[in-house]
């Protein structure tokens, strides 16, 4: 992620949906730097879709600031929207083409647009080699399994080298070799391409991984937003602490305030203990932890403000 004067690539400020009486998204602020990688993530019905359709210009808003590169997506063009990359998280079917043509055809959308500066497209067989879809460049878009689909359907959303790109769900379907290759594959487009990301998924070792900065979307609002050690550190309630005695291995999870007492009574007590090791609590486990909290305290503030 590259720091400087330039706007962000994602500007949100007081962002409301409203579906006739329903809020959506009550007062979202986000912001994605240049380069940055966001991993958006809450419950399912939270609001992260409906956020994610404003983005793109999909979906108009109730109201709110929002800028993408700049621009409002409501009035964005062609020329603003060839500099997204969308991967969405259901297939858009294109059986009858085969692969590298396919890559190709989409990839005239974006000559036009391109500038010295960050050319576009990208070559058909260089990105094929990215996503390790080489072996089947020729094949028909029908013939391939669900996983080298979703492998295309990546293809697809970077073939403009986006300077934005949408990730939604984006490694459903792939083993896990083919998911370790493509988060690096993420981190060397955001790192080399100055590309910012914007990533849904349920998959939080996978935000844990990818994401330099998480935003934590519950009831229509973010809830929580920082880096992944920073929301572990901040909503773990406990501590893991693992030994070995005596040739048994144990694992004790202890709330946070009482480690170093419970730690200093076990070492007191036996000075057979070995392998000591205490460490903080995932961050799935801090996660976890904090939509619970959250959502009730919300749900609690709600409770107290909602007219009788």
């Amino acid at each position: 992620m590259k720091d400087g004067d330039a706007a962000p690539a994602v500007d949100v400020r007081g962002l409301c949906m409203r579906y006739g009486a329903q809020d959506v998204l009550n007062g979202v602020d986000l912001r994605v730097e240049r380069g940055e990688i966001l991993a958006l993530l809450g419950p399912n019905g939270a609001g992260k879709t409906t956020t994610i359709e404003i983005l793109e210009g999909f979906r108009r808003r109730t109201e709110g600031h929002v800028r993408v590169l700049g621009v409002d997506p409501e009035t964005g063009g062609e020329r603003w929207r060839a500099r997204l990359g969308i991967v969405l998280q259901y297939w858009r079917d294109h059986r009858r083409w085969r692969v590298r043509e396919l890559l190709d055809h989409i990839g005239r959308y974006y000559r036009a647009y391109g500038t010295p500066d960050r050319p576009r497209p990208y070559p058909a067989d260089e990105l094929l080699a990215r996503v390790g879809l080489t072996g089947q460049a020729s094949k028909v878009v029908g013939d391939l399994s669900g996983g080298q689909r979703r492998r295309l359907d990546v293809a697809i959303g970077l073939v403009g080298n986006p300077e934005l790109l949408f990730l939604d769900e984006p490694t459903v379907g792939f083993d896990p070799e083919a998911r370790h290759d493509f988060h690096q594959l993420v981190r060397d487009i955001s790192a080399k391409n100055d590309t910012s990301i914007v990533l849904t998924t349920h998959d939080l070792a996978e935000a844990e991984t990818l994401a330099h900065t998480i935003a934590i979307l519950i009831d229509g609002r973010i809830a929580a937003r920082g880096t992944p050690r920073e929301l572990s550190a901040r909503y773990s309630e406990s501590v893991n602490v693992s030994y070995r005695r005596r040739g048994d291995d144990h694992r004790v999870a202890v709330p946070e305030y009482a480690a170093v007492d419970y730690v200093r009574r076990l070492l007191d007590g036996d000075p057979g203990i070995s392998e000591l090791e205490v460490r903080r609590s995932s961050f799935e486990e801090a996660y976890l932890s904090m939509v619970r909290s959250l959502g009730s305290a919300r749900r609690v503030l709600d409770d107290a403000v909602r007219p009788r």
